[in-house]
């Protein structure tokens, strides 16, 4: 009698976990989907920091020609405030 309440104890406690992980396993292909757009919004979030990068180089360099044109118009201002 006691073996017959044991495994009608393991048999419940199976069924209540069946049921517990069904609307979990329902969800599975929409979680799939879920995963997949995140995986793609990842790798375009990645694409965008290397062309991030990429753009702060140009955008260092195109400073830097400024600092020199800006020094070369003092030094010709200069040039012309003397003659």
């Amino acid at each position: 009698m006691v073996l017959w309440i044991v495994i009608g104890a393991a048999v419940l406690g199976l069924l209540i976990l069946a049921l517990a992980a069904r609307p979990v396993l329902a969800r599975l292909p929409e979680l799939a989907r879920a995963l997949r757009r995140l995986e793609d919004r990842q790798a375009r979030a990645e694409e965008l920091g290397a062309k991030l990068a990429v753009l702060q180089e140009q955008a260092e360099a195109v400073q830097q020609r400024a600092v020199v044109a800006q020094e070369r118009i003092t030094v010709i201002k200069a040039g012309r405030g003397r003659a």
